[in-house]
């Protein structure tokens, strides 16, 4: 199954960039989770697109938001899987317009689901229907001379086979 969701690009920036991440929903309310039972808290995932616009991120020096938190720049679907594995690597690929930009597995995470949910539940309490989206895996081309950079009429397409597949066409904001 594919959510499509349209996203819109701030008409004034071309700097887009979609990063595919899995969302962890929380099942159950927990604080100060040890790592090795931190999945017992995990009630399903879903995929989330993390749009970004780069030059924004720019204006903070310690602060991201203002780059992440535009209208329309982000979605989540196409539903929330339960049951699946979290122990075991997820495939995930990415592709821009048909052409693969990402085909990974959460093995090459920096930080592991345990570990940021642990984490997170140090500052806070985890309350069922809580979502914390992960990161994500290296991407392909991703020096800057070969970044692929969004712009309207793009499609943007996340799968993780155990979730499914969410699609998002950009267009300019009008």
């Amino acid at each position: 199954m594919t959510q499509l969701i349209v996203q819109k690009l701030p008409v004034t920036l071309q700097l887009g960039v979609m990063a595919l991440l899995i969302a962890l929903v929380i099942g159950k309310t927990g604080r100060r989770i040890p790592k090795e039972h931190a999945l017992d808290w995990v009630a399903g995932i879903t995929l989330c697109n993390e749009g970004t616009i780069r030059d924004w991120i720019r204006h903070g020096r310690f602060n991201v938001t203002q780059g992440k938190a535009w209208d329309s720049t982000g979605s989540m679907g196409p539903w929330v899987a339960t049951g699946v594995d979290l122990s075991k690597p997820l495939h995930i690929t990415c592709k821009i317009n048909g052409e693969v930009t990402q085909d990974d597995t959460t093995e090459s995470m920096i930080f592991k689901f345990p570990d940021i949910l642990s984490y997170a539940s140090t500052f806070m309490t985890l309350k069922p229907g809580d979502i914390i989206c992960t990161g994500t895996p290296i991407k392909l081309n991703q020096t800057d001379g070969e970044r692929k950079w969004l712009k309207a009429g793009d499609a943007f397409e996340m799968t993780v086979p155990e979730v499914g597949t969410l699609k998002n066409v950009v267009k300019d904001e009008k």
